[in-house]
């Protein structure tokens, strides 16, 4: 029988990933320089190549998955489209209101940040539907009508429409839509009702505003990548990493980008969830690093942590129950991760105090860091890295050549002379800086949360993530780090593990002792029958789809709900269970729970497939030799023994344990372990690294 392969693809601020896995379970990777201005070129390049590479045609590839920045990035380079906003009279001052919070109490120096449409294009309708659904005042059809002329003027690239509690009522947004789409044709119109049909206005028109405003971006990239992968041979469908871990197809990610500005890092935890459950270790930190950012989250009996809300914030993104109102709301089903602003690319200076300071701005993969010899020449944490030995002198699988020289004098100019100490005495304490930055991260997502870091082991992995991955483990507690098999591409690994999923909400506000099973199991059965229909004229057969119920509860009168999962089809379906495992979920997040009563507010459906079958994993063997170094280097671990003269291993060969300090190349990224620490690859192939 032929060969037929997946394709998984990651662009990152540096470089572009990529997997190809047989139907046989055969993987191959590559890594290739992101290209910022044409994102999609990057992807082709890398898609060519491993076709290349195993000999497989266009016609074998089954499917393509994809996990981008675009969405992301249109929204911190303020880059998305021209948009304009639609809501009740009385209301276009929202997105300025918001929360009526800081994310930091006694922070002065903090600003608001911009609304993403600014207030002349924002436009009031008169209407109104009350929070129980009933018509208070009946849409103005005549002054909607009056606004299709100022919008067409405006020359908008979209348009948001979000009205007062058209969640209860979508009556007046349906109609809107009709009559703006039938008096302007050509504009995409992204109304709430369709993202996000829920309680709470400002949640509510801040994702449809994020929607509107990256989907002309989003939608561009995605044609354009589309049309290359045709014109490449590939008719295969077109999959993109959701910002929950899942995968959805491609027309989805063209109507709600919102749903996708996490796209890609969630997919990497989601492998990592994955790859604990086969090795027996279900409480995981997942660490990845690139050339931009380093994220954590939580991964707690075997379960990932995802939350209902995230804010996107520059430099350092901490989604939290306890800090609101830093960024740009978006109330999607998200993995909850940490994120900070240092990667292998962030840019090291020294401030007006003398003090050395690293990211959050990074090099990218234009101008590069310093010793990439691409017109890039201020020191980042890569030229640090290759300075002290942790780097070789090639990158991506030897299709990139490093300069020490370079690395050298950028360091010596930008920061050794200027905080007057030596060359290796800057480089490391750039490394040290770094690690505690992004050991931030990992506190976010332990101690803020409630858990000890020491009851978890650290999953490292993205191009830099295993490099940093010992120190980090160091620092806060840890003494146990998994290393998976080509970690550099496992965030493009992951999504060939992810399911095609999608989501639907019913509001079902329940006040403390008025939820009722009955009524639970019935608006579960509507809203199961809501997403048959919906998936079957995509093309879906319900019949092969798994349902996961969860319902929004919360204490009476709080603002945030905690998701707590049911099964409507259960014989005994008891709320005093249910309220139950609120309870502990509650205890074990915060720390207490209230006496007060407790209330339903939303019944959450996920419905979900997986993408094909897997093959099975193939067990790593212990036969053969033992490996043995194929070179030696130098490394400076710190400033006080001097440089260590360490074996250099290769990784595909490492079949039994091995004693630090060693180092591990491969085609994707390469690390090392301290003096002490021993590394032992598993029958799954990763490398266990135990810490002394």
């Amino acid at each position: 029988m032929p060969t037929k392969a997946r394709i998984g693809a990651d662009i990152g601020g540096t470089f572009t990933d990529l997997v190809l896995v047989t139907d046989d379970g055969r993987r191959f990777a590559r890594k290739v320089a992101s290209t910022p201005a044409n994102p999609e070129a990057a992807v082709l390049e890398g898609v060519s190549a491993l076709l290349a590479e195993t000999g497989l045609g266009p016609d074998d590839i089954t499917s393509v998955l994809h996990g981008t920045t675009v969405g992301s990035n249109a929204i911190l380079q303020k880059r998305g489209g021209r948009i304009g906003l639609v809501t009740t009279k009385g209301f276009r001052d929202i997105l300025e209101i918001g929360r009526l919070r800081t994310p930091g109490m006694f922070d002065l120096t903090w600003d608001k940040p911009t609304p993403l449409v600014p207030r002349h294009l924002r436009f009031e309708v008169t209407e109104r539907i009350a929070a129980d659904g009933g018509i208070v005042t009946p849409l103005d059809e005549e002054e909607l009508q009056a606004l299709a002329p100022r919008i067409a003027e405006a020359g908008l690239d979209t348009l948001a429409l979000c009205f007062l509690n058209s969640y209860a009522n979508p009556a007046h947004e349906l109609r809107a839509v009709d009559m703006i789409q039938s008096a302007l044709p050509g504009l995409p119109v992204s109304a709430s009702v369709s993202i996000l049909p829920e309680q709470r206005e400002y949640e509510r028109t801040s994702t449809t505003v994020v929607n509107a405003y990256v989907l002309p971006v989003m939608r561009d990239y995605l044609i354009a990548l589309q049309q290359g992968l045709r014109q490449a041979g590939i008719t295969a469908p077109l999959f993109i990493s959701n910002s929950n871990g899942g995968l959805a197809p491609v027309h989805v990610a063209q109507e709600k980008p919102v749903m996708f500005i996490s796209s890609g890092r969630a997919a990497g935890v989601a492998g990592a969830g994955h790859m604990g459950k086969l090795s027996g270790i279900p409480n995981l930190v997942a660490f990845d690093m690139g050339g931009t950012t380093a994220s954590a989250s939580l991964i707690k009996d075997g379960d990932l942590t995802r939350t209902t809300e995230y804010e996107f914030r520059d430099g350092i993104s901490t989604p939290s129950r306890f800090i609101k109102a830093g960024g740009y709301l978006m109330r999607v089903p998200t993995v909850d991760v940490a994120e900070i602003g240092n990667g292998a690319g962030s840019i090291a200076h020294v401030d007006d105090g003398g003090l050395i300071c690293v990211g959050p701005v990074s090099a990218g993969a234009v101008p590069g860091p310093a010793c990439y010899g691409t017109g890039g020449d201020r020191p980042t944490l890569t030229d640090a890295n290759l300075l002290l030995g942790y780097l070789p002198d090639r990158l991506a699988g030897g299709s990139m050549e490093l300069s020490v020289d370079l690395a050298a004098t950028a360091i010596e100019t930008h920061v050794a002379n200027p905080a007057g100490i030596s060359v290796v005495e800057a480089a490391l304490g750039m490394r040290a800086i770094a690690n505690s930055n992004m050991a931030r991260a990992i506190r976010a997502v332990t101690v803020e949360r409630g858990q000890d870091p020491r009851d978890f082991v650290l999953f490292a992995f993205g191009g830099a993530g295993p490099n940093h991955a010992c120190d980090l483990a160091k620092s806060v507690g840890i003494t146990k780090v998994i290393l998976p098999p080509q970690p550099g591409v496992f965030t493009a690994s992951g999504m060939l593990e992810a399911a095609v999923e999608y989501f639907f909400i019913r509001s079902f506000s329940r006040l403390p002792g008025e939820i009722d099973p009955n009524e639970l199991r019935a608006t579960a059965a509507s809203l199961r029958a809501e997403a048959s229909r919906d998936l079957r004229a995509q093309g879906f057969d319900p019949g092969s789809i798994s349902f996961s119920f969860e319902l929004d509860m919360r204490f009476g009168g709080q603002d945030s709900e905690i998701q707590i999962s049911f099964d409507p089809d259960a014989r005994d379906l008891r709320i005093e269970e249910l309220t139950a495992r609120f309870l502990a979920v509650y205890e074990d997040t915060f720390g207490y729970v209230s006496s007060d009563g407790v209330e339903a507010v939303n019944v959450r459906l996920r419905a979900h497939w997986p993408l094909t079958e897997q093959a099975e994993t193939r067990a790593i063997s212990a036969d053969g030799p033992e490996a043995s170094p194929v070179s030696r280097r130098n490394v400076h671990f710190d400033s006080g023994t001097g440089p260590v003269l360490v074996p250099v291993y290769d990784r595909a060969a490492v079949n039994s344990l091995i004693e630090g300090p060693a180092i591990f190349e491969s085609a994707d990224t390469t690390f090392t372990i301290p003096p002490g620490a021993t590394a032992d690859p598993d029958p799954h192939g990763n490398l266990v690294v135990t810490l002394p």
